[in-house]
C-alpha cells in the first residue's frame, strides 16, 4: 500500500479519535464516543498491520488471538466496581510496551552500520524513561486499588531529596543513550532507575488520590506513546500519543483543582494526610444520632426532593443496584431524586458516573457538584453513601484545615441529612467529618448496601 493512502487513513483514523474523545465529554454521547475512537483504533491497526514487511502474519494472528483472549476474559471477569484497578493495569501495559519497543528499535539501530540520527535516539531514550515510570507506576497504583499494597501513603525521612537524586541518575543515563546508542547498559540503566522512580513517585500518594494518579499515569501512557510513534515513523501513533498525553493533563489538572491540590504536589508525591486539628472525641462526642432504616423511611415518606451523594463506600459494597431501585422507589411516589457527584468521588475520574451508568439510572438524574450545590437548602432529604472527605464542611470553615478550600458539595445545607457508612472512621484527610454532628445529620452505620437494601423494605411496608 503506498504512503500516501497511508497517510490518508491515518487522517482518517485521528479525526475518529478526535470526534471519539468530543463523543466522551457527556454521558449522552459516550457509547458513540467510544464507538468512534474504537473504529479509529481498527482502522489505525490495520492500516499498521497491511504497511509492515517485517514480522510475519502469522506471528501478527497468533498475538492477536493471545490478546484478544486476555481482552475477552477481562471483558467478562472483572466487575464494575474494579474497573479503576483495570484502568491503572492498562495504563501500565501502555508504558511496558513502550519501554519493550524502543529497545527493540535502539538494538535494531546497533546492528547496522549507520549512526543513528539524534532524533531516533531522543526518542527511544524518551520512550524508555517514560515508560518505565509508567509501567511501574501503574503496578503500585494497581496494588494499592486492589489492596495488594497498603493504601496509606508511604513517607520516609529524605524522600523527595532521593526522587531527585534518581531523576538525576535517570537524565545521565538518557543522555548516555543518546549520545552513545550503541550502548545497551545505557538503555537498560535508564530502564533500571526510572523504575524504582516510578515505585517511589507513586507509593506516597494514598489510595484515595488515586483518581488524580490513574489521570497523570493515563497521561504519561500517552507521551510514552507519542515518543514510540517517532522510534517508528509512525504518524498516527504520534498523533494519538498526543492526545491522550494532552487529555490526560488536562483531566490530571481538573482533578487537582476538585481537590485543592497543585499539580506539582501530584508529580513530586506529596499527597498525604495531615494531622492536627480537633480530635474525632471533640467532635463526635455526644452528638451523633443513629437512625434506624424504618425511621429514614418515614422521612423519605414526607420528602418532595432527595439528593443521593454517592462515594467510594458505595463502590465497595457494590450499592449501586439497590440505590438506583431506592431512587426508582419514591419516584414512584412523586418525588424527585437527583444524584450530586464530585469529581473525585471514587477511585477513578468518573467513577461513580460509570457505576451509576451500569445501574441504568437516567443521565438526566446526575448532577454536578456546582450546579446542585446552589439549590441544596432546597433539598429535604440528603443521602451519603460512604463519602466523606468531599462532603466535609470544614474544608470551607477552617482555614487551617488539609482540605481548606477544597470544593465540596454542601449536603449539610439540605433540611435532613442521612449518612451511611460502616463507622466514624476519618477519609485520606484524617480528620473527623463535623457533619455527622450536625443537628439536621442522622448516621446509619452498616454495610451500604445492606443498608439501601433495608430501607427500600421499609419504605414497601410504609
Amino acid at each position: 500500500m503506498s504512503g500516501v493512502l497511508i497517510n490518508i487513513g491515518y487522517l482518517v483514523a485521528s479525526v475518529l479519535f478526535i470526534l471519539g474523545l468530543k463523543g466522551l465529554t457527556h454521558p449522552r454521547t459516550a457509547v458513540r464516543g467510544n464507538l468512534l475512537g474504537a473504529t479509529g483504533m481498527f482502522v489505525a491497526v490495520i492500516l499498521t498491520l497491511a504497511n509492515q514487511r517485517i514480522v510475519s502474519f502469522e506471528m501478527i494472528l497468533l498475538g492477536i488471538v493471545i490478546g484478544g483472549a486476555i481482552g475477552a476474559v477481562l471483558a467478562i471477569k472483572i466487575q464494575m466496581t474494579e474497573m479503576p484497578e483495570l484502568v491503572a493495569l492498562f495504563n501500565g501495559f501502555g508504558g511496558i510496551a513502550s519501554v519493550l519497543v524502543a529497545g527493540a528499535a535502539l538494538f535494531e539501530s546497533a546492528q547496522g552500520t549507520d549512526v543513528p540520527i539524534i532524533q531516533l535516539t531522543i526518542a527511544i531514550a524518551a520512550s524508555g524513561l517514560i515508560g518505565a515510570v509508567t509501567f511501574w507506576g501503574s503496578l503500585v497504583a494497581f496494588g494499592k486499588l486492589k489492596g495488594l499494597v497498603n493504601e496509606n501513603a508511604f513517607l520516609f525521612s529524605g524522600q523527595q531529596v532521593i526522587n531527585a537524586g534518581l531523576a538525576l541518575v535517570t537524565l545521565s543515563f538518557a543522555v548516555w543513550v543518546v549520545v552513545d546508542p550503541t550502548s545497551y547498559v545505557a538503555y537498560w540503566g535508564l530502564v533500571g532507575t526510572a523504575s524504582i522512580l516510578g515505585v517511589l513517585l507513586v507509593m506516597p500518594i494514598g489510595g484515595a488520590d488515586m483518581p488524580v494518579v490513574v489521570a497523570l499515569l493515563n497521561s504519561y501512557s500517552g507521551l510514552a506513546a507519542a515518543a514510540n510513534g517517532f522510534v517508528l515513523s509512525n504518524n498516527v501513533l504520534i498523533i494519538t500519543g498526543s492526545l491522550v498525553g494532552a487529555s490526560g493533563l488536562i483531566l490530571t489538572q481538573i482533578m487537582c483543582k476538585a481537590m485543592n491540590r497543585s499539580l506539582t504536589n501530584v508529580l513530586f508525591g506529596v499527597l498525604a494526610p495531615v494531622g492536627g486539628g480537633p480530635s474525632a472525641d471533640d467532635v463526635y462526642a455526644g452528638k451523633v444520632k443513629s437512625a434506624s432504616p424504618e425511621e429514614v423511611a418515614l422521612l423519605f415518606d414526607a420528602a418532595r426532593r432527595v439528593v443521593i451523594v454517592p462515594g467510594y463506600g458505595m463502590a465497595v459494597s457494590q450499592a449501586q443496584h439497590p440505590v438506583a431501585s431506592l431512587a426508582a422507589l419514591l419516584e414512584s411516589r412523586g418525588v424527585t431524586v437527583e444524584y450530586a457527584i464530585h469529581p473525585v468521588a471514587g477511585r477513578m475520574p468518573g467513577h461513580m458516573n460509570v457505576l451509576l451508568a451500569e445501574a441504568d439510572v437516567p443521565y438526566e438524574a446526575l448532577k454536578e457538584m456546582d450546579e446542585i450545590n446552589e439549590t441544596f437548602d432546597q433539598v429535604d432529604v440528603a443521602l451519603v453513601i460512604g463519602a466523606n472527605d468531599v462532603v466535609n464542611p470544614v474544608a470551607r470553615t477552617d482555614p487551617s484545615s488539609p482540605i481548606a478550600g477544597m470544593p465540596i458539595i454542601d449536603v449539610d445545607k439540605a433540611k435532613t441529612v442521612v449518612v451511611i457508612k460502616r463507622s466514624l472512621s476519618p477519609g485520606f484527610a484524617g480528620i473527623p467529618n463535623p457533619l455527622f454532628a450536625l443537628d439536621n445529620s442522622l448516621m446509619m452505620f452498616g454495610d451500604g448496601k445492606k443498608m439501601v437494601l433495608d430501607m427500600v423494605a421499609a419504605l414497601k411496608e410504609s
